[in-house]
Order: C-alpha cells, then structure tokens, then sequence
C-alpha cells in the first residue's frame, strides 16, 4: 500500500492551494480516504474525509472553505483549500483505514503567510 501527496506549497492567507494523493496497491473506489493535518507543535487532526460512496465530512474550522473529492479512475483523492488561513499552516497527510489499519501518506507540507 502507498499514498503519495502532493501540491503543498507556500500561499498568502486568502488564497487557494489543491493537494493530491495517488495511491497503489488498495481497491481504491471501494476505500474510505481522508486528509489530516498536524500543525507545528500539535496533534495530527481529520480536515475532511470521504467515503467509497462519496460521502464528505469536515471538520468545523473547513467547512465551507475546503472541498474534498476523489477520482477513481485515477485512484487520487484530491483536498481543494480556499480562504486559507494563517492556522491552516501545517503537514497535511492523506489517510486510508484497511481491515482497522492506518496507512499514511508521507505528508506534503502547506505554509499560509498572514
């Protein structure tokens, strides 16, 4: 199994930024994916995840700025962020749960300029 992120980057606040992530060896439109973050100095937090069937859920501080979505003809699920804030700044990790495994990308990281 692999995950590999990327599109992280350095943005000024209000601006928007797209990470990805491929993935190998999973069923990837029968897989649950989602994105966490782990700010500089704190736990790693869910930002959004969605199900095999689509199904989205955010946590509180994203919602209405950030959008996750997937491809499964390219095995890629994809975080759109928008109106990016300062807090916003941290290592952004894509995640899927196999048979209660976690598996993990490798992290790309988001930088937000105030």
């Amino acid at each position: 199994v692999q995950l590999q992120a990327s599109g992280g980057g350095l943005v000024q606040a209000g601006g928007s930024l797209s990470v990805s992530c491929t993935t190998s060896g999973i069923h990837f439109s029968n897989a649950d994916m989602a994105w966490y973050r782990q700010p500089p100095g704190l736990r790693r937090e869910l930002v959004a995840s969605i199900t095999w069937r689509g199904d989205t859920n955010y946590a509180d501080s994203v919602k209405g700025r950030f959008t996750i979505s997937r491809d499964n003809s390219k095995n890629t699920v994809y975080l759109q962020m928008t109106g990016l804030k300062a807090e916003d700044t941290a290592v952004y990790y894509c995640n899927t749960r196999i048979y209660w495994r976690d598996y993990w990308g490798q992290g790309t990281q988001v930088t937000v300029s105030s």
